[in-house]
């Protein structure tokens, strides 16, 4: 499986995971939320830059759910509820957020 994004082609293993972190922008971002039917607000890139920060600047650590909620208190002035952050990802914020942030596919079971 592939996107094609501006003209290029970029390659994902079978779930639609990203081969290569640097391969993410963006405009691959939309890509990939268009293909999971979601339209990115404020606070989906939010989640996604920290997503990225968090793999990219901690040594490829990929937060849970849990951990996601308490950090993004920081970000957004209150604590968003669990089921905020469904709303903004039904596949979970860790892996379908994961996913459009442009990460490795996770093999952690799940949320907390």
């Amino acid at each position: 499986m592939a996107y094609e994004v501006n003209g290029k082609s970029i390659e994902t293993n079978d779930n639609g995971y990203l081969l290569e972190v640097n391969d993410w922008d963006e405009a691959v971002a939309e890509a990939i939320a268009a293909e999971e039917s979601i339209e990115l607000t404020e606070k989906h890139w939010d989640v996604l830059k920290y997503l990225r920060d968090q793999f990219i600047n901690n040594n490829g650590n990929q937060p849970n759910e849990r951990t996601i909620v308490k950090d993004m208190k920081d970000v957004w002035g209150s604590k968003p509820s669990s089921k905020d952050m469904y709303q903004l990802f039904p596949g979970m914020t860790s892996k379908q957020g994961g996913k459009i942030a442009g990460l490795p596919e996770s093999r952690r079971k799940g949320g907390y």
